[in-house]
């Protein structure tokens, strides 16, 4: 079946379902990259690099190291840096912070995924509910058709519930993904924030 047969069947529940579906597949895509782009450093070597320039001394340069990776992580452990020198409470405190403002921005914008990848499915649904209704006061008007036209028409409504899954089906896998990478930077940020608090205080 061509989008253009599928638009005819499905009507306006499809050209609603198909503009979800570029949405959804726009945030999919910069969420992909973005977190692509923060995992591309692994936590355990960033933080050998960190404590290394620490117990050198050269905290300046641990500080350009977190300001060079673009990781959530080392957004984390710079705040630490910069206040080092500070009560252990004080630097704890504004790590937590920032590691709230970092998974703020990683959950940006996948509630839009989920949502369609939860309203996809009643959207086809109502469009094939609306498409049965259809059918029967096309033979309702007609006075006859038998099985084949209920059938025939039921078959056309259907579509909408079709094209309402294939949306939905991939909204949830993304948004499901995207739920698991950001336990997984939000773990390491707690991790990497732990073992910064550590580094600076030890080196008082």
């Amino acid at each position: 079946m061509s989008l253009w047969q599928m638009l005819k069947l499905g009507g306006g529940t499809v050209i609603v379902l198909l503009a979800l579906s570029t949405l959804s597949l726009a945030v999919i895509i910069e969420r992909v990259i973005m977190y692509f782009r923060s995992s591309r450093t692994r936590r355990e070597v960033f933080m050998m690099d960190i404590a290394d320039q620490i117990r050198r001394g050269n905290v300046s340069k641990a500080q350009e190291i977190c300001h060079n990776t673009a990781t959530p992580f080392a957004s984390v452990v710079a705040v630490g840096l910069g206040l080092r020198g500070g009560s252990s409470i004080l630097i704890d405190n504004a790590m937590e912070r920032q590691i709230t403002i970092e998974t703020i921005k990683l959950e940006r914008r996948i509630a839009i995924i989920g949502t369609i990848g939860s309203t996809a499915v009643y959207i086809g649904l109502f469009g094939t509910v609306l498409g049965i209704i259809r059918a029967f006061q096309d033979i309702a008007q007609q006075g006859a058709g038998g099985m084949a036209v209920v059938i025939n028409g039921i078959a056309e409504a259907l579509v909408c519930t079709a094209v309402g899954l294939c949306v939905a089906v991939p909204a949830v896998i993304a948004f499901n993904y995207c739920q698991s990478r950001i336990e997984r930077f939000v773990m390491d940020m707690d991790l990497a924030a732990s073992e910064a608090l550590d580094l600076i205080t030890g080196a008082k």
